[in-house]
């Protein structure tokens, strides 16, 4: 692979972004030492028009442009650039690992959307949107929002109260804080990272797991969930271990 981009629909650069699948894609690409290079990119020119997406420059010049983080992923493995992390598990082992990475993108991932795109409106707006003029902003905006409003709607998130959603969040970062917990207290004094589910490397979920981790640690639209997060400080300790030795080119979260 002679040249890699990820595009990450911000224009910041050595900075977390908003979006936890982007991270997930980035801390899965320093996990097997692949070098990449970040760029804003634009929803329109994604495959699948969804962030984030690839550019990979092979050494004829040709360009292949891969979007979805799971499906970069998959394919980057099959390609050999990465090594499968799930390799050494069982089947019971591999069966958890992807039903923990599924909870956190198929469940979490809409409680957050509720809380960004919902309840702290105006902060994602304004974000997300920021290169575009004001009235331009509004009309986009708006329709992003009522977009976001149905999906949560058809997914299920939408029928319930805002006491309902937060009760899920709360549960279900409590679930995780309590394995990691668990791992954090199995790594003893040990310098370095620790990973989810105890091991010596990481698995695919810690991609993902960080990639939360991180995105709501940064995320301004989704103050609750910084709030969480905060209060537990095996997760604090497990992406702070993480972010020194794989990504200490990156700003910090305050």
């Amino acid at each position: 692979m002679s040249s890699l981009t990820v595009f990450r629909g911000f224009p910041d650069t050595g900075r977390y972004v908003w979006s936890p699948f982007v991270t997930k894609l980035e801390a899965r690409l320093r996990f097997g030492n692949i070098a990449y290079k970040t760029e804003p990119g634009s929803m329109s020119n994604s495959p699948k028009g969804k962030l984030p997406y690839i550019s990979i420059e092979n050494e004829d010049k040709s360009t292949k442009l891969l979007s979805d983080s799971t499906l970069i992923i998959k394919e980057l493995i099959q390609s050999k650039k990465l090594k499968y992390l799930n390799s050494k598990l069982s089947g019971s082992q591999r069966l958890q690992d992807i039903a923990l990475q599924a909870l956190l993108e198929d469940k979490l991932y809409f409680y957050g959307g509720y809380e960004k795109w919902i309840q702290n409106y105006y902060t994602m707006r304004d974000k997300i949107l920021a290169a575009l003029p004001w009235p331009v902003k509004v009309v986009v905006g708006n329709i992003i929002y009522n977009k976001n409003l149905r999906t949560l709607n058809g997914q299920g998130t939408g029928k319930f109260t805002d006491e309902e959603i937060a009760a899920f969040r709360i549960d279900l970062w409590d679930t995780l804080n309590a394995a990691i917990s668990e791992s954090h207290a199995r790594h003893g004094d040990n310098e370095g990272p620790f990973w989810v589910w105890g091991g010596e490397e990481p698995t695919e979920a810690d991609a993902v797991v960080y990639g939360f981790i991180a995105a709501g640690l940064v995320c301004e639209s989704a103050p609750t969930t910084q709030c969480i997060i905060r209060g537990y400080p095996a997760l604090l300790v497990y992406a702070r271990r993480i972010h020194d030795v794989y990504f200490p080119d990156y700003e910090l979260w305050e």
